[in-house]
């Protein structure tokens, strides 16, 4: 009879607490939507303003989340955000720099 006794953990996708984190997911939706279009826009040496602005926007959001974060998940999502964010943003700041 074990089996019934599971936690119910239909809170968050990224809960593994059985609680809703709504602050952390949208800062991980944030942090890891920036880190991709930071990363791909500093595939292109001309949207280096892009890629910079975005990856240092992503930083900020990716280090905020993970002092708010609470489960796992989270963290592991935001460090995914994190390290595209941070690539981008050094790719774009050798293309150019935050001021063009």
């Amino acid at each position: 009879m074990a089996q019934a006794l599971r936690p119910n953990t239909a809170g968050s996708l990224f809960a593994t607490d059985g609680r809703s984190h709504p602050v952390q997911d949208a800062l991980l939706a944030v942090t890891l939507v920036l880190g991709v279009v930071s990363f791909i826009t500093a595939q292109f040496h001309s949207l280096h303003l892009l890629s910079s602005w975005t990856g240092l926007v992503g930083i900020v959001t990716g280090a905020y989340g993970q002092w708010i974060s609470e489960t796992t998940r989270e963290r592991f999502g935001l460090i995914l955000g994190l390290g595209a964010s941070g690539l981008g943003f050094f790719l774009g700041m050798a293309h150019g720099g935050l001021f063009g």
